[in-house]
């Protein structure tokens, strides 16, 4: 494919069960486009602690029983076993932000999905030190000391850029994603929602996706941007999508890159390709939540 003709901003956050739900969208974005995009994650950094969801009445046992929704309304796996209590956002954005300065942006995105895997998926309070290293400790990194990155969130650096981030996400007022309801002020700032989107092209001009948005949304913003984009067609052999992703995907997110245009997402078919290429020694299932992860062996 061709080198990069469109630049990303993704604003999200790692306990935002919209972002994680968009995850098959995003996933398609990668299979399609390639390294025609080059990707800028943005933390939202949604909540420092937990009192203002436990002032909106969340509990634990609520927010349990809302991931399971999400998960049968769009496919990515969900635990069930409520946590002990509600959790802030904002350690775990910090240890992205660390991530991305101590190790780069492949490094920063493997520890953003390990997060969202851990947030969805287990029990563990991901605004502590400890099980924040737990989570990386689940799904090892190559070159990373969990401990070590799990320490480097209180680092000025660190917070300094969380800041940056934060201040960022909060610019969304007067443009698009306000324009469609798609905003949320939350602290006082009109910020944009996890997982919107700004695509740039080269020259300056950008569309907005904001908020969770189906992939035609983000096809029409790229095909408006730049009609020259190289398209590849839907998958055929699923373990061509776990070649071409930047990590183990989930059954939905292969479903969705093997899907048409205008076509069902077929998630049982897809999964028995799956199985097939495991039966081969191709790829490897792990069990996770309602569904599983691919990974290539």
């Amino acid at each position: 494919m061709p080198s990069t003709t469109i630049s990303l901003t993704h604003f999200s956050d790692p306990h935002c069960p919209w972002a994680y739900s968009a995850s098959p969208a995003h996933a398609v974005l990668r299979w399609r486009f390639g390294a025609q995009l080059h990707w800028r994650l943005v933390l939202i950094g949604l909540s420092e602690g937990p009192d203002r969801y436990l002032e909106a009445g969340y509990t634990a046992a609520r927010s349990a029983q809302g991931y399971r929704a999400f998960g049968r309304r769009f496919g990515m796996p969900f635990g069930g076993q409520p946590r002990e209590r509600v959790t802030g956002t904002g350690e775990a954005c910090r240890l992205v932000v660390a991530a991305r300065l101590r190790h780069g942006a492949d490094v920063e995105l493997a520890v953003f999905r390990a997060l969202q895997l851990a947030q969805f998926t287990t029990t563990l309070l991901l605004d502590t030190p400890g099980d924040l290293q737990a989570a990386l400790e689940e799904r090892p990194i190559d070159g990373v000391d969990a401990a070590a990155l799990a320490a480097a969130i209180t680092d000025s650096d660190v917070e300094a850029a969380y800041q940056e981030d934060r201040a960022l996400s909060r610019t969304a007022a007067g443009k698009p994603t306000e324009a469609q309801g798609r905003e949320a002020n939350t602290d006082g700032a009109v910020r944009y929602t996890a997982p919107s989107i700004i695509f740039e092209t080269a020259d300056g001009r950008s569309l907005e996706v904001g908020g969770f948005q189906p992939i035609e949304a983000y096809d029409t913003a790229l095909a408006n941007l730049d009609v020259t984009l190289e398209r590849r067609p839907a998958a055929t052999d699923p373990v061509e999508v776990l070649q071409a992703l930047p990590y183990a995907p989930v059954t939905r997110e292969v479903a969705a890159c093997m899907t048409t245009n205008l076509g069902e997402v077929d998630e049982a078919e897809a999964e028995r390709l799956l199985i097939g290429a495991a039966a081969e020694g191709r790829v490897r299932r792990e069990a996770l939540g309602t569904s599983a992860l691919w990974h290539l062996v």
